[in-house]
């Protein structure tokens, strides 16, 4: 084992990653679950190598004297305390842009799931049962008749809105920023409650801030069309699961597809479940090797802090 700082691994990194990490210092993979390994490792740890499912809190640095880094193998920051962070003078380094495209081609995929019915032969068919699949499998809409609604006109977002625009769908956005023209592919920015009443599918794609807790509750979706398709690949708390219950059995038509939820795993009491036309996904919006494999390498700088060089992607 080479000798120098102790990094632990708290959750899955792509193998190559992992491995050229630990031939740079002493690496260690060993979950927070991991009791009390996990304890008596964390006062000598100058580095955590975490994904989405490691909290790091004021609590856990505090028993971290040694900490310089935690790199989060991944886009979002929800379970990293940055405020604690920058307290205790410890970097925090991500990979931003990691799995754009893995969310892209999910919420694409959703979206084909939701609008154009299939199934594939399994073997030979009569005249009248050809006919009939045939029939059943008409999809009553089609995308390039359809409006896309995106909340939320960052990287994923204003890559949703170029397949929509590709696939001849008029696409309008809400973003706290103001986008500049040459970057919305044709999309036309409005207010929430505008994109909320004109979409035919929502797709959501905000941050993790405190203000999105419940953006869409039961106002919003009493805004929404009765046939909307909702998307939402973003964070399990940004759509209210009470209020989204209620308007799915008040509407049969309308549609829910949701790759996030809260808590994770979901429990028993989670309210979308058994509504057949609410459709839940285990958070596999990054699921891909490319995507793995890509927000692995958070380790170059997680390694870059701790030789005293400046990283490429600071979360501050």
């Amino acid at each position: 084992m080479p000798q120098g700082p102790l990094a632990i691994q708290t959750e899955l990194l792509d193998h190559e990653a992992a491995a050229w990490l630990a031939d740079r210092c002493e690496l260690v993979v060993c979950p927070p679950e991991e009791l009390p390994r996990f304890e008596q490792l964390l006062p000598r740890a100058e580095a955590l190598v975490i994904r989405t499912y490691t909290r790091v809190d004021d609590a856990l640095l505090a028993r971290a004297r040694k900490l310089k880094v935690v790199g989060r193998a991944g886009v979002g920051l929800d379970n990293v305390d940055i405020q604690a962070c920058q307290a205790r003078g410890v970097r925090v380094v991500s990979t931003p842009g990691a799995n754009t495209r893995a969310v892209v081609e999910l919420v694409t995929a959703f979206m084909f799931d939701a609008l154009r019915p299939r199934l594939f032969i399994e073997g030979p068919l009569a005249k009248a049962e050809w006919g009939r699949v045939r029939s059943e499998l008409i999809a009553p809409r089609q995308l390039g008749d359809l409006t896309l609604g995106v909340v939320g006109f960052g990287r994923v977002g204003s890559a949703i809105a170029r397949v929509g625009a590709a696939m001849d769908m008029r696409v309008v956005y809400s973003d706290l920023l103001e986008i500049p023209a040459d970057r919305r592919s044709g999309a036309t920015p409005a207010a929430l409650q505008e994109v909320l009443e004109q979409a035919d599918v929502l797709t959501i794609h905000v941050d993790g801030r405190a203000e999105n807790r419940n953006l869409i509750g039961a106002r919003e979706l009493s805004r929404m069309k009765r046939e909307v398709v909702l998307i939402n690949t973003s964070r399990g708390f940004v759509v209210a699961p009470m209020a989204l219950a209620e308007f799915l059995i008040a509407n049969k038509g309308a549609q829910a597809i949701l790759d996030v939820h809260e808590p994770e795993p979901i429990e028993a009491a989670y309210p979308l479940f058994d509504l057949p036309n609410a459709h839940l996904s285990p958070h596999i919006g990054a699921a891909t090797a490319t995507a793995h494999r890509n927000m692995s390498w958070v380790v170059r700088d997680v390694w870059r802090v701790l030789n005293g060089e400046k990283p490429e992607n600071p979360a501050w």
